[in-house]
């Protein structure tokens, strides 16, 4: 197999989502993510695109493109520097969050899970020792 440098770097995430408006109302609103476009680029069409803070990867919505809303994505994830911290801030921000579960030996890991409105599942994971981290 040939040897490559390209660099392959996952930035969009194609969600379901059965209401684009009530999708902007939750990243946008409640969650806290940048919406970053709003756009109908054809009669019919609408991509709707959100990144959350810090992030290099994108969640994007559709409407118009094909069978529309499909069954739910689980397994999408976050990483935060503290995991208290974030639960507390969804929280506020009204989002019903599940409480903090670590794991592993000395606590290693810790996460938190929450959902859209469409059953979109998010876990957000506690990674302190990053060293991609900004100070």
């Amino acid at each position: 197999m040939p040897e490559t440098s390209l660099e392959w770097k996952l930035e969009v995430i194609v969600l379901p989502s059965s209401d684009i408006d009530r999708s902007i109302e939750f990243y946008r609103d409640s969650v806290g993510f940048v919406l970053d476009h709003d756009v109908s680029p054809v009669p019919g069409v609408r991509v709707v695109q959100f990144t959350p803070r810090g992030s290099s990867c994108s969640v994007v919505f559709t409407e118009g493109m094909g069978s529309g809303a499909s069954a739910p994505i689980s397994g999408l994830q976050l990483v935060v520097r503290d995991v208290e911290s974030a639960r507390l801030e969804l929280l506020e921000r009204g989002i019903d969050v599940e409480p903090v579960t670590r794991m592993g030996e000395g606590d290693a890991a810790a996460f938190i899970y929450f959902s859209d409105p469409d059953g979109n599942g998010w876990a957000v994971q506690e990674i302190r020792n990053r060293s991609d981290w900004l100070t």
